[in-house]
């Protein structure tokens, strides 16, 4: 399986999945922490992927996302984007409109 039909498979195979620097209990970066506390505050069950474990998906995500930086959070297959898209979402209620929307289809 070549490293794009993996982020292919694992972007497909979780209902919400974030790519990040670290892990949820242990995020790496600032902008990782923040885009977790937003999804654990609309009570999202989330899958993530460490790109600083994961060097091949981190250099080539970007490309096949058309998104430059990360953290990187996917909802039902969709990029909706990174810690300022998402903590923007959370603030307005979008964010947990999209995540209830996930767990009831």
């Amino acid at each position: 399986m070549s490293i794009e039909e993996k982020i292919a498979s694992q972007i497909k195979d979780n209902e919400i999945l974030i790519y990040m620097k670290g892990s949820p209990y242990e995020p790496k970066c600032g902008f990782s922490a923040k885009t977790v506390q937003a999804l654990i505050e609309c009570g999202a069950e989330f899958s993530y992927v460490d790109i600083l474990e994961n060097q091949e998906i981190r250099q080539t995500l970007p490309s096949i996302s058309e998104w430059p930086t990360f953290p990187q959070v996917f909802v039902k297959g969709d990029l909706i984007g990174g810690c300022d898209i998402v903590t923007e979402m959370h603030e307005t209620g979008e964010l947990q409109a999209a995540i209830d929307k996930a767990a009831n289809s």
